[in-house]
């Protein structure tokens, strides 16, 4: 029945969908009807054996980037900038390969990930408390991915640049600035940026095929974008905040709809202030995930009916543990049906897949897709700083419709959306991982 909840059975069923998804170890916490249930089954690292408890620290990833979003929103209540305001208003310095597009982009285009600028730089620019400063610094180099405001692709770097923004007008660095807007006066516990302080508690390390990964971290220049570290009770403590008024006046302002996301099978339908929006069953959801290095987070809420979880995990066939879990626990809790994965058609589609191969890529990532056979294969691997790092993925991608493609790596039960589409101007994108990749041969 929609709305009862039996605590017991959700710590057995997370300790079996954590086997049942190879996922070493996991936390869970969901807010429901006012109160908050905590959860923790596996262990965290199958290098010591040491066990999850509902207090043990994740890397939540990209979720931060909601918390950076936050941070420039409460700026904005404060009067201090608007999501219009052009960055170089608020960084001079600023500087990209493009100048035009420098000149123009503003504080909306980087929330909503509209700004065009290759996303996915990850640069190490030291430990020090300059290192977004110099991150910035290096945009210089970056090229344009997209004309401004013509489509949706993740960017990384535009919200390293929007901790920079953060900083300049607080006058703190991005760790200290977080503490201050958001950590210290919502009271939370076990939330920490940086990993001196997250070894005072027990920290997951996240894992590839088993095997805990040879680097556990990101570099401290991408916090801004996903180096906050916490525990699920203190995630869904932040998503509560933004059901009513303790961080900000008025937190819908970050759900309203910025811009249609072109593979809309992935996360959600569109994108607001940070969040990711979609519908179940008619009702507004909000959302975000976050992958680092082995390990993945997924925040789920659902304001109307103040309803929030989230699920930390180190590895395993994260997309669809999460899937299983939203699936079972939102039916449990609310009556929703969350909508299945996108997978093949039941009867095969006909589509001239030549038109499609050639060599896609952006910063960070190249995808190359050839034919063989009649068959679309697609390959997709990290280059710079995270190459070696994370495994390329390689499949075959099955045709659902004319632009629509899904295909899974060999024992993976999650089929994963490709969509192939073009600007106004013509120019040939394919779009997964909610990133649009140009093709560039």
């Amino acid at each position: 029945m929609a709305g009862a909840t039996d605590p017991g059975r959700w710590a057995r069923r997370l300790a079996e969908l954590i086997a049942e998804f190879e996922v070493p170890g996991a936390n869970l916490a969901f807010l429901h009807e006012g109160r908050v249930h905590e959860f923790a089954a596996g262990v965290l690292s199958t290098g010591t054996g040491v066990e999850v408890t509902t207090d043990s620290l994740f890397q939540i990833g990209s979720v931060t980037k909601v918390w950076t979003a936050t941070q420039i929103m409460l700026l904005a209540e404060q009067g201090r900038l608007t999501l219009d305001t052009p960055v170089i208003e608020i960084l001079p310095e600023f500087r990209l390969a493009d100048a035009g597009l420098a000149g123009t982009v503003t504080v909306r285009h980087l929330l909503s990930h509209t700004s065009g600028i290759d996303g996915d730089l990850f640069l190490d620019t030291g430990r020090g408390d300059d290192c977004l400063e110099r991150y910035v610094a290096a945009c210089a180099d970056l090229a344009r991915n997209h004309p401004l405001g013509v489509t949706q692709s993740y960017g990384n770097s535009g919200f390293v640049i929007a901790g920079r923004i953060v900083e300049r007008l607080t006058g703190q660095v991005w760790d200290a600035a977080l503490r201050e807007q958001i950590i210290e006066p919502l009271g939370l516990t076990h939330t920490w940026t940086l990993p001196e302080d997250v070894i005072r508690f027990r920290a997951a390390t996240g894992h590839f095929d088993g095997v805990p990964s040879p680097v556990w971290g990101l570099m401290r220049s991408c916090g801004p974008a996903g180096l906050i570290c916490s525990r699920p009770a203190d995630v869904v403590a932040f998503a509560r905040a933004h059901f009513g008024t303790e961080l900000l006046a008025a937190p819908e302002a970050m759900r309203e709809p910025q811009v249609d996301i072109p593979n809309p099978y992935t996360l959600g339908r569109q994108w607001g202030i940070g969040w990711v929006l979609d519908e179940w069953d008619g009702k507004r959801i909000v959302s975000h995930g976050g992958n680092t290095i082995g390990q993945a987070a997924m925040l789920w809420a659902v304001p109307d009916s103040g309803t929030a979880a989230c699920v930390l995990a180190n590895g395993g066939r994260t997309a669809a543990f999460q899937h299983a879990l939203a699936t079972e626990l939102f039916d449990e809790l609310l009556g929703l049906a969350v909508p299945p994965p996108l997978g093949p058609p039941e009867s095969p589609v006909e589509v001239d897949v030549e038109r499609y191969a050639g060599v896609y890529e952006r910063t960070g990532n190249r995808v190359t897709l050839t034919v063989r056979d009649g068959r679309l294969l697609l390959h997709s691997a990290a280059t710079g700083t995270l190459a070696g790092l994370r495994p390329p993925l390689e499949f075959e991608l099955v045709p659902v419709d004319e632009t629509t493609f899904v295909g899974r790596p060999d024992g993976d039960p999650h089929w994963i959306p490709v969509v192939f589409y073009t600007l106004a101007d013509g120019s040939p994108y394919v779009h997964f991982g909610v990133r649009a990749t140009p093709r560039v041969a």
